[in-house]
């Protein structure tokens, strides 16, 4: 087997998970795409672990650390998006930039501190 074969599979995976990234703007589709870059990646790893016929097979050991890292990652990241779509109300990256809360000036009054005087 040619090595150039899964090498030019895996760059052009890796590129349009690059192109997933930098032009999404849902951060599902986002971290979509950041899985499509780590399966190049896994592609690659193997891919050389074969042609280099390495006694431990430490490429194919790599892939398997990654897949288990992939998979916490996308754990936490849609744990994150549905918080962030449940108390924003969109999953938009660019909307999503300010992730603070907006900060409270102390020479501004809240409603609920004008109903407490009001009341007392």
């Amino acid at each position: 087997m040619h090595l150039a074969y899964p090498a030019v599979l895996a760059a052009l995976l890796f590129c349009v998970g690059l192109y997933g990234v930098l032009a999404r703007r849902n951060a599902i589709l986002v971290l979509m795409s950041v899985e499509l870059m780590l399966n190049a990646v896994n592609l690659n790893l193997v891919a050389f672990d074969v042609w280099l016929r390495d006694a431990l097979h430490a490429g194919q050991a790599l892939t398997l650390f990654t897949i288990a890292i992939a998979a916490a990652e996308i754990g936490i990241g849609l744990a994150i998006v549905l918080m962030v779509y449940r108390n924003r109300g969109t999953s938009d990256v660019d909307r999503l930039r300010d992730t603070a809360e907006p900060a409270h000036r102390p020479d501004e009054t809240d409603e609920t501190d004008e109903k407490a005087e009001a009341a007392a």
